[in-house]
């Protein structure tokens, strides 16, 4: 049996709480120098709070330990990481595109001479680090000009050229094609050879196996456990990133196996960008759940149904006649019976600073209107007290502002204006983020029974708990495309580790998505 090397990093007693949310309990982590030690977990499950922790963004709380080289040490900020060689690529690159490589390279320590900064200097000092690296650009190039690829090859220069020994990259090849992907690995076994330890976080099993010497599973803000390269087989991490029981918080009464006529038919739906070719059916009566990891397309999918994006190609009927719908915008999916309610329902869903009445009454207006185009009080009243009883929408008053309401009755303010409507097929992206357990259990309450009228109900849900409890049928995307379906007439059963199976690559499974 093989001694562990020795630890570069170690974390010990690692939590972070926020008001109201303990985003990390107890969390630990050692990670090797010469080693890629990647961190796995669902969506939410901690990751990148750990990151923003050892890197100084966020203060761990009381009693957390970090050691370097076996030394307890202070992060009190991003300087302080940086100063212990610690540096962080996040998904969002942390670029001037308006500057040069090198002042980029050299931002906040710029070289001087004679009081002014000595441009010249810089760029003939991080020459060599960008040859090293194998930059197809030189030091004086403007960011701006530079691919993705590039500019993050220019946050890995930083961080090598200051002599970082700690490199954290968080789902670094998201925007990436696979050849600048191969490139990146080449770069990561490199650095990883010349002694860097390399935290890595990433939600695909493909990257873990061509990277990773030890990973990390984190769970809800908990440690799960850790496996070496001999331990791990990606059966045993899907059981790990999921392995968590709340069946009996879902309640569903609805029959979904006994699903209606066709609802909806999509054929060849794509933008060209972020979805491609995407196909499935939803059936009235059904509740069917569309699942994916963080950047898969799930709600630009939606979007393109609605109309609120362009689509470049595709096909969208309804009732199973062939008859093709023509959505150019929300509106004409309106007219047509699709609704959708957004993930963000502060951006883009409700009037924060108008009262719940209004919220509730402002796409029947035009239908309600007296002589005159004028809004009948009375009926917007009624209206909004029949929702606020039938979604037990808790508000002292129809007149309150939305805005002062919680996230579940918020949610709930928004649900009711689609419902008055009368939709025969609802889109719901995200309809329990952010609420609390009593509003989530009554959102289940009512989708199934939406479906128990005959609704055709498409939920996007990051939480795979609820996907399981709620859902008939999943279909599930991964980077832009639906890659198969679990339940239904599917051989796979509903259950989390099939749909991350199919949402990390981890099995190569191609379910029939259309029957």
């Amino acid at each position: 049996m093989h001694e562990a090397p020795p630890a570069l990093l170690e974390l010990r007693k690692i939590s972070k709480t926020f008001p109201g949310v303990k985003a990390l309990q107890d969390v630990r982590l050692r990670a090797s120098a010469g080693h890629v030690h990647a961190l796995m977990g669902e969506n939410g499950a901690g990751k990148s709070t750990l990151m923003k922790v050892l890197s100084g963004a966020y203060m761990p709380d009381p009693g957390a330990e970090i050691l370097i080289d076996g030394k307890q040490v202070h992060i009190d900020g991003p300087l302080a990481a940086k100063q212990l060689g610690v540096s962080v690529i996040y998904q969002e690159l942390s670029l001037a595109p308006n500057l040069s490589v090198a002042e980029n390279i050299y931002m906040g320590r710029a070289l001087r001479r004679g009081g002014l900064v000595d441009r010249a200097g810089m760029e003939s000092a991080c020459a060599a680090t960008l040859q090293r690296l194998g930059a197809d650009f030189g030091s004086a190039t403007r960011v701006a000009t530079l691919s993705i690829a590039q500019r993050q090859l220019v946050e890995i220069a930083r961080a090598v050229h200051f002599d970082c020994r700690i490199l954290v990259m968080d789902e670094p090849t998201t925007p990436l094609s696979t050849h600048e992907t191969d490139r990146l690995f080449a770069l990561i076994k490199r650095l990883r050879d010349e002694g860097l330890a390399i935290l890595y976080i990433s939600h695909r099993m493909d990257e873990i196996d061509e990277l990773a010497d030890e990973v990390t599973v984190l769970r809800d803000g908990s440690y799960v456990g850790t496996l070496t390269r001999a331990e791990f087989s990606r059966d045993k991490l899907v059981k790990m990133m999921v392995g968590r029981d709340l069946s009996g918080f879902y309640r569903k009464e609805h029959h979904g196996q006994h699903t209606g006529d066709r609802a909806l038919t999509v054929r060849g739906l794509g933008d060209g960008q972020r979805v491609h070719d995407c196909s499935f059916e939803l059936h009235a009566g059904e509740v069917l759940g569309l699942a994916g990891l963080v950047g898969a397309g799930r709600t630009e999918l939606a979007r393109l149904i609605f109309g609120a994006d362009p689509s470049t190609g595709g096909e969208i009927s309804l009732n199973g006649s062939g008859a093709l719908l023509k959505i150019a915008k929300p509106i004409d999916a309106i007219r047509s019976g699709i609704l959708y309610l957004t993930e963000d329902r502060k951006g883009q869903g409700l009037f924060l600073d108008q009262s719940v009445r209004d919220n509730i009454n402002v796409m029947v207006c035009p239908r309600d209107a007296n002589a005159g185009g004028v809004m009948d009080g009375k009926r917007a009243a009624q209206r909004a007290r029949d929702a606020i009883a039938q979604l037990s929408i808790r508000v002292p008053s129809a007149r309150v502002n939305v805005g002062s309401l919680s996230g579940g009755n918020q949610q709930k303010v928004l649900l009711a204006r689609l419902l008055e409507l009368a939709p025969k097929v609802l889109i719901l992206d995200e309809p329990t983020r952010g609420v609390d357990i009593g509003a989530k259990s009554e959102i289940y309450r009512l989708i199934d029974e939406l479906a128990r009228r005959g609704v055709a109900v498409l939920v996007i849900s990051s939480e795979l708990a609820e996907v399981v409890g709620i859902c008939d049928r999943v279909i599930v995307m991964r980077e832009g495309h639906l890659v198969g379906e679990v339940g239904g007439a599917s051989a796979l059963p509903i259950t989390q580790e099939n749909i991350v199976a199919l949402a990390t690559g981890a099995a190569a499974i191609h379910a029939p998505v259309l029957h």
